[in-house]
Order: structure tokens, then C-alpha cells, then sequence
């Protein structure tokens, strides 16, 4: 897999630090990371450095979608394509127009 390191943005007004910190919140402080932090005794600078790198990498998915950079997310889907979790349910109901 190619190594991409930039990334070219039509519109320059996107608010990517404050989205891509609401979806690690919402990921982190509302999902089950409570109780995994609580099981496996994970210290608070763990549960920095993995807050710190989930919202980089949810930034990150966010730049590409919004430069609509369709041949490096799939790079990204191919490369960590894993079937092993079964149908996802998504939490938030959505309704999509034809």
C-alpha cells in the first residue's frame, strides 16, 4: 500500500479538529471505553495516547472524505478490510434519498 502524506482540499472551510474531537468523544467518554478502561486497568495516559490517536485518525478519514479522495479510502477499506465482526448495526438511524 502507497504511504500518502498529503492531501488537497477544495474547501478550506472545514472545522476537521473540532468534528473529528466530537466523534472521539462520542466514541470514548459515551461507548463501553469506560467500562474497558475500568476491566483492564488502563491508566489516564493510555486512555490519552489512544483518544489522541483515534482522533487523528478519524481527522484524518475526514480530510480524504472531504477532498473526496475516493482512490486512498479505498486503499484504506482494502488494506483493513476484516469481515470477522459480522453485519453492523449502526446506532444512528438514517434515511438515504435516492
Amino acid at each position: 500500500m502507497k504511504v500518502w502524506t498529503k492531501i488537497r482540499l477544495k474547501d478550506q472551510d472545514k472545522n476537521v479538529n473540532l468534528i473529528s474531537h466530537s466523534f472521539a468523544n462520542y466514541l470514548f467518554k459515551h461507548g463501553p471505553m469506560a467500562k474497558i478502561k475500568k476491566k483492564y486497568n488502563i491508566t489516564e495516559a493510555e486512555m490519552e495516547t489512544l483518544y489522541r490517536y483515534t482522533t487523528n485518525r478519524i481527522a484524518g478519514l475526514m480530510l480524504l472524505t472531504a477532498s473526496k479522495d475516493i482512490k486512498r479510502i479505498n486503499d484504506i477499506a482494502n488494506r483493513y478490510n476484516d469481515n470477522n465482526l459480522g453485519a453492523v448495526i449502526p446506532e444512528i438511524e438514517c434515511y438515504i434519498e435516492k
